[in-house]
């Protein structure tokens, strides 16, 4: 519930208060509660030892397939079965940021610092699947955190939304 709250309060410094209010909300159904709990450890997901366990983390699985704030959530196969990936819409990507900086302060506790998401981030970009857009935007908003710290990072984000609304309502007054 802490990481929700975080989730929460960064979220409306952006504006996006639905998506605060409704964050994760699959992790009270069964198939993400049960493991949740059972493999808790306070200092990591509980999907990273369930991945130990079983080598792969059905919670996951369920989790990342519901919440448009994950970056997998936006990968398919293309017509030859390959893995593809597609830039992700701004008010999801802006949720994204505000997951990552509450994850890091939830796990890091106080050995956070503006630089733990980024430092997380560059520790495993090797792996991310995410499409380069997604990846060069978060490396960018995560950089501005560490060098300027959350508040400028949030206004541009809230700035980033703000604009992809217009640049949205602009388009589609164009299209009638």
């Amino acid at each position: 519930m802490h990481h929700r709250r975080l989730v929460r309060k960064h979220c409306f410094k952006v504006g996006l208060y639905w998506q605060g209010l409704t964050h994760d909300l699959s992790k009270f159904s069964p198939s993400e509660f049960l493991p949740g709990a059972k493999y808790y450890q306070g200092n990591r997901s509980p999907q990273a030892r369930e991945r130990e366990l079983f080598g792969y983390s059905p919670a996951w699985l369920h989790h990342k397939g519901r919440n448009k704030h994950h970056f997998e959530y936006w990968s398919d196969s293309d017509a030859q079965g390959g893995f593809i990936s597609v830039p992700m819409p701004p008010k999801y990507f802006a949720e994204m940021i505000c997951d990552r900086v509450a994850a890091s302060k939830t796990y890091k506790g106080k050995d956070y610092t503006d630089y733990s998401p980024l430092e997380y981030y560059l520790g495993r970009r090797d792996k991310a699947r995410m499409h380069p857009q997604t990846a060069q935007l978060l490396e960018e908003y995560l950089t501005l955190l560490g060098e300027q710290g959350e508040k400028a990072m949030f206004t541009r984000l809230k700035q980033y939304v703000r604009d992809s609304k217009k640049r949205r309502n602009f388009n589609d007054g164009q299209s009638e």
